[in-house]
């Protein structure tokens, strides 16, 4: 499938968003919780996590278990929605440090497994399905910080949609958890593009295969990352497009 760098319409896009606003807080509570489901349902579901939306919703949202379902499923749509709090939070700066980061994937990842959540592997790991090898888990915590230090010149220089793009690259890439790096990733995306102003962006699992493979692509050869950085900005633009078709529905119902 073909992916075209959406920018300027995505630009266009949030121009016209900007006539909506102020947007009343009942509604942006409203939209907090829409994208609360529909992101934690697709990230998860990019991941093997089988709750289906609906059952992401009543998990969320009544506290229900459901009936077959593992509990490590449960787990992940909890601690997920949490890490979207933050991301909420870390949302009113502009900033982005190594502590944000860690406690992204520790309130995802502390049900799961509380010994390794927000800190850095110690071990080795292996991605299925790619010959790409992650690097050795003494190199982690240094790369990190070298990626914390580039990002305010990244955020100056780039587009927004770019810089979130090349975030979550740069975050897999290292792979600095034993687990949850592209929950991790996604999440760190959505921050990127949360604190420039962006709507918060949704990769639908039926576009795993797809996502998968442009993350690969990346990661080999002469690592280009533009078919990425596309690919990301096309979910950016159909994600922008669904917040507006919310605050015209919501406009036609006053």
């Amino acid at each position: 499938m073909n992916y075209e760098n959406k920018l300027e319409q995505i630009d266009e896009l949030n121009n016209q968003i900007k006539s909506f606003r102020p947007i009343s807080k009942d509604l942006l509570k409203q939209i907090k919780e829409y994208y609360r489901i529909g992101l934690t349902f697709s990230s998860n579901a990019i991941e093997g996590n089988t709750l289906t939306e609906t059952e992401t919703k009543v998990v969320l949202e009544d506290g229900l278990t459901i009936a077959g379902k593992p509990l490590k499923d449960h787990y992940e749509a909890s601690g997920h929605s949490e890490a979207f709090d933050c991301i909420y939070d870390l949302g009113k700066k502009k900033s982005i440090t190594e502590k944000d980061i860690l406690n992204i994937h520790r309130l995802f990842y502390y049900r799961i497994d509380k010994e390794n959540a927000g800190k850095y592997r110690k071990v080795p790991v292996v991605i299925t399905g790619t010959d790409f090898v992650p690097p050795v888990s003494s190199k982690v915590p240094g790369l990190m910080k070298t990626f914390i230090a580039k990002i305010p010149a990244m955020r100056k220089k780039l587009h927004p949609v770019t810089f979130a793009a090349k975030l979550h690259e740069e975050l897999v890439n290292i792979h600095p958890f034993v687990d949850g790096n592209g929950r991790t990733a996604r999440l760190l995306m959505n921050l990127a593009l949360f604190q420039e102003g962006h709507t918060i962006t949704v990769i639908p699992p039926i576009l795993r295969g797809d996502y998968i493979a442009l993350v690969k692509r990346s990661q080999t050869g002469k690592k280009d990352d533009t078919d990425f950085v596309n690919f990301i900005s096309c979910m950016v633009y159909e994600s922008t497009k669904d917040y507006l078709r919310l605050l015209k529905a919501t406009k036609k119902t006053k």
